[in-house]
């Protein structure tokens, strides 16, 4: 038994910490799975933004009941910074999905276009991954949540080549309407802000399975 082990035995198991985290985690695959309805299944921004609006309201609970625990509890499982960065950090994604599709509904994007659907296909990989990955920092799994990390930042790495490309192929073409080229750049911008967030929490993980393993 390592050293690490025998501090976990002796420590109190403040399980509940984790329970905040992996709801996080899910409420963020779930706003981002809201968001493909918009994107595949034919779904009004409108709709979709009242989905996903409400999942970010139970998020914010979430993250209301993780500090109140944090500012009581003594002994917390990992580092309390630790956990209030990583909370934090899975808020942010929600909420920048949720503005996204805020962004759809005030500028009027009625249906997107192929690079915002390839750009939420990707969001929607990243938080699967996350809901995957934040289960394992209860059991130990340090090696998984590596290997998780090293896969949300090549997620990531798709999204930023897809942004780009789209960013460039607006910029350049004369036809562009200038409200369509704003619209569409402030759209693409949300959503690949939320992806590039799934790459922070890729590297929080990375320092937490270090740190911790």
């Amino acid at each position: 038994m390592g050293i690490q082990d025998v501090i976990r035995f002796f420590m109190p198991k403040e399980e509940y910490f984790y329970d905040f985290l992996e709801k996080q985690a899910k409420f963020a695959h779930e706003g981002a799975t809201m968001l493909s309805k918009f994107s595949e299944n034919g779904q009004s921004a409108e709709d979709a933004r009242v989905e996903i609006q409400k999942v970010e309201h139970e998020g914010d609970k979430v993250v209301h009941d993780m500090e109140e625990a944090l500012a009581k509890t003594f002994v917390t499982p990992i580092d309390r910074e630790d956990l209030h960065k990583l909370s934090s950090e899975l808020d942010t994604v929600l909420d920048l999905t949720n503005g996204a599709i805020r962004a759809c509904v005030m500028l009027g994007v009625d249906k997107p276009t192929e690079p915002m659907k390839k750009l939420i296909t990707l969001l929607v990989a990243c938080t699967q991954k996350m809901d995957e990955a934040v289960p394992k920092l209860r059991k130990h799994e340090y090696n998984d949540l590596v290997a998780i990390a090293r896969e949300l930042r090549k997620l990531e790495k798709d999204a930023d080549v897809v942004y780009r490309d789209a960013i460039s192929k607006l910029f350049k073409d004369p036809s562009v309407d200038a409200k369509v080229l704003i619209r569409e750049k402030t759209v693409l911008e949300d959503l690949e802000n939320a992806v590039d967030q799934c790459d922070s929490i890729a590297d929080t993980l990375t320092n937490l399975a270090i740190k911790n393993g």
